[in-house]
């Protein structure tokens, strides 16, 4: 696979973690399109091991989402955008703190938006608790299991 392909394989992957945070966009199934596509064009052992831990991941992520309560954006009281820098929070905070990032970043992005959209400390964290409890845990766990296979797949691409 050449290097452009994996560079849209990896937009791709992108698309699928910022779905994650974007109601209406399927996040996990385009994340798991992704690693379709690259192990259908890599052909190796271990390219279908990664695509086969993929779906185990991304389907017992389905199973817990089941569990936990619906998501409610608008009874939450928060906005698309607070949602939004909190997903891309927790992205980030993956990649700079591997794996275990995820959470910190997510949890730590929201609060930073609600304190600046409600000025203290109190009513931020407040905020933060009350959206956590609302939609926040089923999110978090939808995004940390895309990260989970993204991570993966980066670190198989940079093995060899």
């Amino acid at each position: 696979m050449g290097t452009w392909q994996l560079l849209l394989v990896g937009l791709v992957m992108l698309l699928g973690l910022l779905g994650v945070v974007t109601p209406g966009v399927p996040g996990p199934l385009i994340v798991w399109a992704g690693v379709l596509w690259w192990s259908t064009t890599d052909q190796s052992a271990l390219a279908w091991a990664v695509l086969a831990g993929a779906t185990g991941v991304l389907l017992l992520e389905q199973a817990v989402s089941w569990l936990l309560p619906p998501r409610r954006l608008r009874g939450a009281g928060i906005t698309r955008r607070a949602f939004l820098v909190a997903g891309l929070a927790g992205i980030a905070g993956f990649f700079v703190l591997p794996v275990l990032g995820a959470v910190p970043g997510f949890v730590g992005g929201l609060y930073g938006v609600e304190r600046q959209r409600l000025g203290g400390h109190g009513a931020a964290w407040a905020s933060t608790r009350n959206v956590m409890r609302a939609l926040g845990t089923s999110v978090l766990v939808e995004l940390f299991a895309c990260l989970l296979v993204v991570g993966g797949w980066i670190g198989v691409v940079a093995w060899g």
